[in-house]
């Protein structure tokens, strides 16, 4: 059973925790792990280039020029593809990038990542989370002394609004609370801070 320490907000070890082996345990699945980011990347696209055909590029109707005896190619608009300033032929229309795994799927993922982060020694438990005043200084003192200088990932349930208008400052801290946790924010930051019972939340939604 994976355990892990747990810290004062001065960084001193005040006891141990069991952690969930079905949560913080589970097998790594590097191929799984990759498909899950690619879908959020996906999911994250804006996919709003577009281009006109020729039914949609301003121009007239008229023929240009008559078919025969020009010494020309044959035109019947110019809005043809072939002609300067004319439409698009198949360019990119907006769309959603968006497609969907098997939830089962993303969930053993965010298990794997999870289960990384212990093993590697990256998960920081807090026994009280910490009093913010929605100050950005509070805040990074308080990592400060936590030794958490490198990208963060918070997680902290309940009304966090003071917690997330201190850390909007810091580039490398993001605060999610445990039912919005995602591969791809576990594995870009390279440390994972939690509270006690908002660890317990956690492994209570993603068991």
């Amino acid at each position: 059973m994976p355990t892990v320490d747990v810290l004062d907000l001065n960084r001193r070890k005040v006891g141990t925790l069991d952690l969930a082996p079905e949560v913080f345990g589970a097998p790594v699945k590097e191929s799984v792990l990759h498909e899950v980011v690619l879908l959020q990347q996906a999911g994250m696209r804006q996919g709003s280039a577009s281009t006109k055909t020729k039914g949609l590029v301003s121009g007239t109707g008229r023929k240009p020029y008559k078919q025969k005896h020009t010494g020309r190619a044959r035109a019947g608009s110019n809005r043809s593809p072939l002609w300067r300033h004319g439409g698009t032929v198949f360019g990119p229309l907006p769309r959603d990038y968006g497609y969907s795994v098997p939830r089962k799927k993303i969930r053993g993922a965010i298990r794997s990542a999870l289960s990384v982060k212990v093993s590697e020694g990256r998960l920081v438990v807090l026994d009280e989370p910490p009093v913010i005043d929605g100050k950005t200084k509070s805040l990074a003192k308080i990592l400060k002394v936590l030794d958490l200088k490198a990208k963060t990932l918070i997680v902290a349930g309940g009304d966090q609004d003071a917690l997330r208008q201190a850390a909007a400052n810091l580039s490398w801290v993001t605060v999610l609370d445990p039912e919005s946790l995602n591969v791809r924010d576990l594995l870009l930051h390279e440390k994972v801070m939690v509270a006690r019972r908002d660890l317990a939340r956690l492994q209570e939604i993603w068991i």
